[in-house]
């Protein structure tokens, strides 16, 4: 299946190790998040959920999707948020874009976020979508929302919380502060800090970690946490039961034990 080509984000798929990327791609604008971008991001994701379909279940030689990552062209700006030039006070439509952060959040695999310079507002809110947050150190997160006399309303204030608490996200959306990323990593906004000279070392060195795990496990693990996040603790036990007992039956499973009983790194297929 060909890459598709877009106009505001750049896609690509490394057979060797099933890694997707998707970079924001308007760095004039620092990647602000304009509906045409929305669209093509989402068009991306399908892309990616369609190859993987593809891989798993009809070509025995496919590669599955093993994680995402989500990053920002240029050096300045992950995302700045949405593009102000599209933003219509009148417009009813303009909070109308959930869909597009839960097509984020609901993707089956891994999805990373790596955040270098600007990450505000909406761009904030599609890093918390992801599944992690990589960020170099100097990088620059914030809600700057409340100075144009509005709030987040793409799921900041409803993923944020989970993460850093109900009064430091009140804190945060109500005085736009603009922290960077080694308080945002304390803070527990993102999951890594790193030095800027050593964040795209270390951030590959995650990414990879992450990818080298087998698929099917770790989408497993990432449906059973989502569901954790939503349900009673006794629905989540249960279903996360049944997700371990549908693994046993995997040759991925099978591959696992067998190359820890021979020394040997596992050859995850997927299945």
């Amino acid at each position: 299946m060909p890459v598709p080509a877009f106009e505001t984000i750049s896609c690509e798929f490394e057979e060797n190790s099933g890694i997707g990327r998707i970079t924001l791609n308007r760095p004039d604008k620092l990647n602000a998040i304009s509906s045409t971008m929305r669209e093509e991001i989402h068009d991306a994701l399908d892309w990616f959920a369609e190859r993987d379909e593809t891989a798993l279940y009809e070509d025995d030689e496919g590669v599955a999707v093993h994680v995402v990552v989500l990053e920002g062209a240029g050096e300045k700006a992950f995302s700045v948020g949405v593009d102000v030039d599209g933003f219509k006070p009148s417009n009813p439509g303009v909070f109308d874009v959930s869909r597009f952060y839960r097509r984020i959040e609901h993707f089956p695999a891994p999805v990373i976020a790596k955040v270098q310079g600007y990450c505000l507002g909406g761009g904030l809110e599609l890093a918390l979508a992801c599944d992690f947050r990589l960020a170099s150190a100097d990088s620059e997160f914030a809600f700057p929302e409340v100075d144009l006399g509005t709030m987040p309303a793409c799921g900041g204030t409803q993923r944020a919380p989970r993460l850093i608490g109900p009064s430091r996200t009140k804190e945060l959306c109500m005085t736009g502060e603009r922290i960077d990323g080694e308080t945002a990593s304390s803070d527990g906004l993102v999951d890594h800090a790193y030095d800027p000279d050593e964040f795209p070392d270390r951030a590959a060195e995650f990414v990879d970690q992450i990818a080298d795990r087998p698929p099917l496990a770790t989408r497993a693990i990432k449906d059973s946490v989502n569901v954790s996040n939503d349900s009673p603790t006794h629905v989540g036990r249960r279903y996360e039961r049944r997700a371990a007992a549908a693994l046993a039956e995997t040759e991925d499973r099978s591959e696992g034990v067998s190359a820890f009983n021979e020394g040997r790194k596992p050859d995850w297929k997927g299945r």
